[in-house]
């Protein structure tokens, strides 16, 4: 028999790593050879164990999985990435893949599906859940520059445009320009409004 396909498992939820672990163990030809909670712990483990597939979700504190995915690309270039998760987003797969990732499924994909999308990411094609790859034709690109995405996403909890500028390192009337920027560019009524609507197509 051929060697195993060695995987890296990377999601901030340990019940969720276990389940996942428990049934890709269930195949005879896949072995979970690291687990990790965070995008930066998963990044160190890439670089220790050079896995074949790398398993990542989006949502991770630290690095989050689009991060954690150009990152694990740089320590171990023969790793190919998975993103697995809850959070379908059009702008996420858009931007997973930019970031290198191969294949972008949904958590509730069924199991036999997601050890046949491992196979397939490891023999080198390219797997992606169908429905969000037609929601991402119909979403496009994101409107918003760097610097905007970065003032919404510093403003997502709320905080006052002092706060907002500090955690940037912007002046006041900047963040103001920026975020009068975003609400335009997204067709909100204000900044609150305009984070749901960027956050819900995956855009920060």
């Amino acid at each position: 028999m051929s060697a195993p396909i060695r995987l890296l498992l990377a999601d901030d939820q340990a019940l969720v790593r276990g389940a996942l672990s428990a049934l890709l163990q269930l195949e005879p030809d896949l072995e979970v050879v690291a687990e990790a909670g965070s995008g930066t712990e998963a990044v160190g483990l890439a670089g220790v164990h050079r896995p074949d597939v790398a398993l990542l979700d989006v949502e991770m504190p630290g690095l989050d999985g689009i991060e954690a995915t150009a990152r694990v690309r740089e320590v171990s270039p023969a790793t190919r990435v998975l993103i697995v998760t809850t959070f379908g987003r059009p702008g996420f797969l858009r931007r997973a893949l930019q970031a290198g990732a191969v294949g972008f499924v949904v958590k509730d994909t069924p199991a036999a599906q997601l050890a046949d999308a491992v196979r397939r990411v490891h023999a080198g094609l390219r797997v992606v859940d169908p429905t969000l790859a037609a929601d991402s034709l119909t979403a496009g690109e994101s409107p918003l520059t760097a610097r905007e995405t970065d003032v919404l996403r510093a403003a997502r909890d709320g905080a006052s445009i002092a706060v907002v500028a500090r955690r940037v390192s912007l002046s006041e009337g900047t963040v103001r320009n920026h975020l009068s920027a975003a609400i335009g560019k997204t067709g909100a009524a204000n900044r609150g409004e305009a984070v749901v609507i960027a956050d819900g197509n995956g855009w920060l």
